[in-house]
């Protein structure tokens, strides 16, 4: 800074020194220099900065970025467990053991090994079980000691074996407890907090580890159950599904089914969703995933599409203590269509969609106990270990997760807000949907698009020109529950048709022209009945007659 300066020098004043004042930013060193060359660097912000202008764009492109990037590195397919030789048609996790699975194929061969226990951060299998003569149907884990699990098959066996920590022999050939059952029994399921399970075949029986006799039995009609899940939290409710396309709710301390209802198709799988405990997830055979509250059965909370051909097992994702993004929000199947999809609990659309070239009908999938990973069994005799999250960085399977520094934790995490903020641009959602999937799958889907609407446009055409109360709209549920939705539904679209008609309704369902001509009728009988003379009122009868007829047509030229 530079100014002139007067001074006074013997009481005058002199134009004196040109001076120059200096202003020096003063800082202390210890704010920026480090104390050793291993420290990190020490940066100066100014947390009063203006506002950017332009930060939405800025935001907007990295956005962008982050989706493309994410497509780029989703590479899901992790590993792949042979050995079995028949299809894999059911898995369980051990509920207390994140690393142990166990799988079961549908081998009916003598001395084959039908049931393998794996490892899966070192993909080896720890034990083989020779379990049944015939084809073995379902599999259970103890989920309250975790050391016995449970098996049924097609030789009328209930067999309880030996699930040791660690797993010691490479095979295990006597059962811990056999028991020959009257039927053959399709499905077994233990319940929450409990070391009982239920079974089902021809009927569904609860049996105690200890006992070799049921403790109740439910006799539930002439129709094979084939498919039993117990509630994850309350240990006396069960849901399971018969041959002849009903769902049914369980209480086994009552005497009866609390619950029935009746699908078009017949439901292949359920699984409960450990978060909310009234809700469970139907796979169906007609492509789609029923999401159902077991309060109000007549109608899905949501359907789940995506799948081109009879879906054949669900699953959800486990309750985690880290509280994941999937923890309980989530759930794989598995169809015949040749791919695994896994669906967000409130989205009717998938979130992924996994296939390979050789992977045939997938029978059985599962997630993995820390929600990291999802595995498939299929009709080729192998088990696929996938990712939860296709782009999720990993290490090798035998350490699933890979510690990151902090910065590259924040990185990942701001990219991740910045998808979920703008998740709903239009090329950003086009980007992040996209799915290559096979030609088959392909063309079945465009072809049951061009089905669906087909099915919409002819229903739309019949809701408009159906009488009232003639239409019955619902495509899942049969019976009384069906009448009532006829009745609510047909009604009001019944009063919107004649309301745009310019009919009005009056009580008891009569119609305003109905009510005219019937008055008109008796008004007239009621002249011929009183008259004294029958052709001196005739003339005025007739001109009667005439005039109503002109207002009525006046009144509905129109239509």
């Amino acid at each position: 800074m530079i100014n002139l300066r007067i001074t006074k020098m013997n009481h005058t004043y002199i134009k004196g020194i040109l001076t120059m004042k200096v202003k020096v930013i003063s800082r202390n060193p210890d704010d920026y220099l480090r104390e050793t060359k291993h420290d990190i660097h020490k940066l100066v912000r100014n947390h009063n900065l203006p506002s950017d202008s332009f930060r939405a764009q800025t935001e907007y492109t990295r956005a962008l970025n982050a989706t493309k990037l994410e497509r780029v590195f989703a590479k899901p397919f992790l590993a792949n467990l042979d050995g079995h030789t028949e299809g894999v048609s059911s898995m369980a996790k051990h509920p207390l053991r994140d690393s142990i699975v166990l799988s079961a194929s549908r081998d009916g061969q003598k001395d084959v090994l039908q049931v393998r226990i794996w490892d899966l951060p070192t993909k080896n299998c720890l034990s083989t079980i020779q379990s049944h003569d015939g084809p073995l149907n379902d599999i259970s884990v103890d989920s309250v000691e975790g050391m016995s699990f449970v098996t049924v098959g097609q030789d009328c066996q209930l067999k309880t074996w030996r699930l040791p920590h660690p797993i010691g022999g490479k095979k295990m050939s006597v059962p811990l407890n056999q028991i020959t059952l009257d039927g053959v029994a399709h499905g077994v399921s233990h319940l929450a907090s409990s070391t009982d399970f239920v079974t089902c075949g021809d009927d569904v029986s609860v049996w105690k580890s200890n006992r070799d006799t049921p403790v109740r039995t439910y006799k539930l009609g002439v129709n094979t159950i084939h498919c039993i899940k117990g509630n994850p939290i309350e240990e006396a409710i069960v849901v399971g599904a018969t041959m002849d396309r009903s769902i049914w709710i369980l209480d086994t301390r009552a005497q009866a089914p609390l619950r029935k209802v009746t699908m078009k198709l017949r439901p292949n799988a359920i699984s409960w969703n450990p978060m909310i405990i009234n809700e469970f997830v139907v796979a169906n055979d007609d492509y789609n995933l029923y999401t159902f509250d077991l309060r109000h059965l007549s109608h899905p909370k949501n359907v789940h599409v995506g799948h081109t051909n009879a879906v054949m097992d669900v699953d959800f994702a486990p309750t985690v203590a880290s509280l994941s993004l999937m923890s309980g929000k989530e759930f794989v199947s598995g169809s015949y269509d040749r791919t695994l999809r896994i669906f967000p609990n409130d989205n009717g659309h998938s979130r992924e969609v996994y296939h390979t070239k050789r992977m045939q009908s997938v029978l059985s999938v599962i997630f993995s106990m820390d929600n990291k990973l999802v595995l498939s069994g299929s009709d080729e005799m192998n088990i696929r270990v996938w990712k939860a999250r296709a782009a999720e960085k990993m290490g090798p399977i035998i350490i699933l997760c890979v510690k990151m520094n902090p910065r590259e934790r924040a990185a990942m995490e701001y990219a991740e807000k910045l998808r979920e903020t703008y998740k709903e641009h239009p090329q950003i959602k086009r980007i992040a949907r996209h799915r290559h999937v096979p030609k088959s799958v392909y063309s079945a889907a465009k072809e049951h698009k061009i089905i669906k609407q087909s099915e919409k446009k002819k229903e739309s055409n019949r809701r408009v020109h159906a009488a009232e109360g003639e239409i019955d709209i619902d495509p899942l549920i049969t019976g009384s529950i069906r009448t009532r939705e006829k009745e609510s539904y047909g009604h009001k679209r019944g009063i919107i048709r004649e309301e745009e008609s310019g009919r009005s309704q009056f009580p008891f369902g009569l119609r305003r022209d109905i009510l005219l001509f019937t008055s008109s009728y008796l008004l007239l009988s009621l002249l011929l009945q009183f008259s004294f003379s029958f052709n001196s009122l005739l003339p005025s009868c007739y001109l009667l007659l005439s005039v109503m007829n002109k207002n009525e047509k006046d009144k509905y030229s129109y239509g």
